[in-house]
């Protein structure tokens, strides 16, 4: 594997690990989503909200699918 490919699936397994994180909070999902869409802004990602949408979507399925 090259360093880049492993930086990046570093970052992917964080990111995706603070989603989950989130997720399984109980809080509102709309406060959870905002929290996810920060954390991914920090991080100087920006996604559109039907974007964020997808992606919290995709999260939850692959939760429910494990449990």
């Amino acid at each position: 594997m090259k360093p880049l490919h492993i930086i990046l699936s570093v970052i992917g397994g964080a990111v995706a690990g603070a989603a989950i994180g989130l997720l399984m909070a109980p809080e509102k999902g709309e406060t959870t989503r905002n929290k996810i869409a920060q954390i991914l802004k920090d991080k100087g990602i920006c996604l559109k909200k039907d974007k964020m949408e997808e992606l919290v979507d995709e999260i939850e399925d692959q939760i429910e699918k494990h449990i």
